[in-house]
């Protein structure tokens, strides 16, 4: 198909995309691949299935290993995930009661931390950037220039900071603007064009080669939409197309819309840098007592579990069902723990998340989120130590800005002062399954800060309401090692989560792109650390 105008590419490819009804061997194949193993797929998988089988031909009995998910939510309702929940059984369900006294109301399948007592759910929020704008105009922008001039006077550097900060704020809500403004002109012209089409060529009139032949339209628009129709006849989507009537395309045009990633990553950009948008108080707690733990409630799905849902279904994901997909690990039991709003996570719902996990079982905990700034850093290091202390694992993304995190920070980490703060903490970098291309161009890097690499790049998994998609990101990499995690730790559940960190990273497989940007330049592989992890438990 020739060149065509955006609006027309929106219309035509990316706004109509349509279900396959049968797999072919070749998507299969790309569905599964983070679970192969090189050494005969010689694609960097997790080598998960291979796993299995050598814990079968071992007979090894696995017991069930507890992973929190600390997320945007989870869809605990999904086909593939309903069977694998965490279930606090001490709680009666939807009594109001808190029946096990651990502080959480009917907390049957974890908690949300940015919910509110009233059943409201906080979505939509800021970045930590523009929190700290909106802090810093409090001293330094005030409405009183006496208060302004004392206040810069006397914290000169803070000043500083703040300056840049707010430019990038501001610079950054200018171009969300400008960029929904441009988009906002171009859906309009492109359902201009339809309109156009069912005017002239038949609002209920079916398309056919014929109809679009005969029809003559008045505009350039209109004039290539109809040469695009055409083309589309001898397309694999051309029965999608002919046999419907304009309005009908009308129809699912805006009903696409309504979803449209592009469109809504823009708005999203709103609320993540305006200064104005506070929504907070739809939790209900006291922000500024870093103490409370007792806030939230029970709503582990949220509106918006895409993320989580997605992290969920890669970790552990119900095996052999002929359903969907298969997770990396068997044996899990996944607890949703609602942490991750769209916009950054508070430091104050990340340290209670933590320590809530812990308190109910929880042995490895998964954070696929990460942020630039951290004011409130030290109450999130109290609550990793607090895990490390009682051996839990915490596996948690790079992130996905293609920076040196040695350099540049990636919050929240395992360093402090430069050092390590836990001994149970992975950091994870997202892979490919291309040996030429072998990290994600994306991916957070770091010889001292990214322990290890794992599959991220189109990972096909759960999403909600029984559905499935290819996402991306470190994000997807460090749910396939926390999955790799509990499938060791189910069999060999006599091991620290200190050996576990190590035999996860010095099992990997090495691949020299790698060396020179993370730890040991090593991708994890579940079937070289369950054969690590038994000489362990030998010893």
């Amino acid at each position: 198909m020739k060149k065509i105008t955006f609006s027309l590419a929106l219309a035509l490819m990316g706004v109509f995309s349509f279900a396959q009804t049968k797999i072919s061997a070749e998507e299969l194949a790309k569905q599964n691949w983070f679970h192969s193993n090189f050494a005969v797929d010689n694609i960097y998988g997790v080598s998960s299935d291979a796993a299995y089988r050598y814990a079968e031909q071992k007979g090894l009995k696995p017991s069930p290993v507890i992973v929190a998910v600390l997320d945007s939510g989870m869809d605990i309702y999904h086909e593939d995930l309903k069977n694998v929940l965490w279930i606090n059984k001490d709680e009666i369900p939807g009594n109001g009661i808190d029946d096990d006294k651990n502080g959480y109301i009917d907390d049957v399948y974890g908690w949300n931390f940015i919910g509110g007592a009233d059943g409201q759910n906080l979505n939509a929020d800021n970045l930590e950037i523009t929190r700290l704008v909106r802090l810093g105009m409090k001293k330094f922008d005030t409405p009183d220039d006496f208060t302004n001039k004392t206040n810069r006077e006397k914290f000169p550097q803070e000043y500083e900071e703040f300056k840049k900060m707010k430019i990038e704020v501001e610079q950054n809500l200018a171009q969300a603007k400008m960029a929904i403004a441009n988009y906002d002109m171009q859906i309009s012209q492109t359902m201009n064009m339809f309109e156009e089409f069912a005017q002239s060529y038949g609002a209920d009139k079916k398309i056919s080669v014929e109809g679009l032949n005969a029809w003559q339209p008045t505009s350039q628009p209109a004039n290539m939409l109809k040469t695009s129709l055409l083309m589309a006849a001898n397309s694999e989507d051309a029965d999608e197309i002919f046999g419907k009537t304009p309005n009908d395309m009308i129809s699912e045009l805006k009903s696409r819309l309504e979803g449209d990633r592009v469109l809504n990553y823009y708005k999203s950009q709103l609320n993540h840098y305006d200064v104005d948008f506070d929504p907070r108080h739809i939790v209900g707690d006291n922000y500024a007592d870093k103490t409370e733990k007792y806030y939230g409630n029970n709503d582990v799905k949220g509106p918006d579990s895409l993320h989580g849902t997605h992290v969920a279904g890669i970790i552990g994901a119900e095996n052999n069902n002929d359903i969907g997909m298969n997770g990396v690990a068997r044996n899990v039991q996944l607890m949703s723990v609602r942490t991750v709003p769209d916009g950054d996570e508070h430091d104050k719902d990340v340290a209670n998340a933590i320590r809530y996990a812990v308190d109910n079982g929880a042995k490895i905990i998964n954070m696929s989120f990460g942020k630039e700034y951290s004011p409130d850093k030290e109450i999130v290091w109290e609550a990793i130590k607090y895990a490390t202390d009682k051996n839990v694992l915490l596996v948690h993304a790079a992130g996905n800005d293609d920076k040196n995190i040695d350099t540049e920070a990636n919050y929240p980490t395992n360093y402090r002062d430069g050092k390590a703060w836990s001994n149970s903490y992975l950091t994870v970098g997202a892979s490919t399954r291309y040996n030429d291309k072998i990290k994600a161009s994306f991916s957070n890097f770091g010889k001292k800060h990214v322990d290890i690499y794992a599959p991220g790049l189109e990972i096909y998994a759960t999403t909600p309401e029984n559905t499935y998609q290819y996402l991306q990101g470190t994000s997807m990499a460090a749910p396939a090692v926390s999955g790799v995690a509990a499938l060791v730790w189910s069999f060999y559940p006599r091991l620290t989560a200190a050996q576990l960190k190590t035999i996860l990273i010095e099992s990997g497989n090495v691949h020299d792109q790698l060396t020179d940007i993370s730890y040991q330049g090593k991708i994890v592989d579940a079937l070289k650390a369950m054969k690590l992890a038994e000489t362990y438990v030998k010893k």
